[in-house]
């Protein structure tokens, strides 16, 4: 899979120009109803000859329009670009085409974003979209704007349907409902594996090490956090596998501001700054507090490792 950022860099991929077939949506958290989705994608592309295609946004829509308007929130965010870049890889789509979502783009006429980039630059031949898509200044566009342009030009568009968890339609929002409601055993069935959060590991205040608890730090970067507080986790690093603990908050004992994850590995000792980690949520243990002091803190975080070990010798190791 190759990444393209921008629409103006198109041109530099000949392998499009003959068409190709296409999805457009956040793909926020690429969970099991984003592989469906992807899955059908890539038959029709293979029926048709032609190179996949998944259109996301960055930043993601709402987020933009939350920046713009005080009264809007934007949604957690359940991946960066660099997770969903990862989770996208293996499931074979050919391009993954990122375009930025500015004011220029969101205020284009829907006409304008069909005809400029789905007819000129893409040359879509079959299109997959939800059928609540809405696009274009104002949100005029929509469905059956798109499938009328297809019947003018010559593309399929296609309904991506809703897949079910039960009676529940698959979406980012019921998993970002799961991890609020601490269900990570809805969120994982819901996105096919474990909630994870990947990252490079950054230097911190080194407090941890003081206590007897170091931690690798990430930091989040996000407007929203989809979960809080702290969990018993597996850590991917590339020296192999291992059972930890983490938090995930602003740390208000010491009076934190930005959302951080800081994990401490069990059973670990290498200095692994600088070096990607995967961090997998396996269960809460409990909310993010701010402790009167230090000391409070230090005592709580060793009766929460206690009970991550617990979990651990459960039977749940990495």
């Amino acid at each position: 899979m190759q990444l393209i950022r921008g629409v103006h860099n198109l041109g530099y991929y000949p392998a499009l120009q003959g068409g190709c077939v296409l999805t457009i949506g956040n793909f926020d958290g690429v969970h099991l109803g984003h592989q469906k989705i992807i899955h059908r994608l890539l038959s029709k592309a293979h029926l048709l000859n032609l190179p996949s295609v998944i259109m996301i946004f960055e930043p993601q829509p709402r987020e933009f329009f939350a920046k713009k308007q005080q009264n809007l929130t934007a949604p957690a965010r359940l991946m960066r670009l660099r997770d969903k870049v990862s989770a996208l890889k293996p499931l074979g789509i050919d391009y993954l085409l990122c375009v930025k979502f500015d004011k220029h783009f969101a205020e284009q006429e829907p006409l304008t974003f069909i005809q400029d980039l789905l007819i000129d630059k893409l040359q879509v031949k079959y299109l997959s979209i939800g059928d609540d898509f809405r696009f274009g200044q104002k949100r005029k566009g929509d469905f059956a704007m798109l499938r009328s342009a297809g019947k003018k030009y010559g593309f399929e568009v296609e309904d991506h349907h809703s897949y079910c968890l039960g009676k529940d339609r698959i979406s980012s929002s019921l998993v970002r409902n799961a991890l609020e409601q601490d269900n990570l055993s809805l969120a994982q069935e819901l996105l096919g594996r474990p909630y994870t959060i990947s990252g490079r590991v950054a230097h911190g205040n080194k407090l941890g090490r003081t206590i007897g608890f170091p931690t690798a730090n990430i930091m989040l970067n996000r407007l929203v956090t989809p979960i809080q507080g702290v969990y018993a986790v597996e850590i991917e690093t590339p020296s192999g596998c291992f059972n930890g603990i983490a938090n995930v908050g602003n740390r208000p004992t010491i009076n934190g501001t930005k959302p951080l994850l800081e994990v401490h590995l069990f059973d670990f000792s290498e200095q692994i700054y600088g070096q990607a980690i995967q961090v997998s949520f396996l269960k809460k243990i409990r909310s993010e507090i701010k402790f009167a002091n230090f000391e409070a803190l230090k005592q709580q975080i060793e009766q929460d490792v206690v009970a991550v070990k617990e979990f651990f010798t459960s039977g749940k190791i990495c």
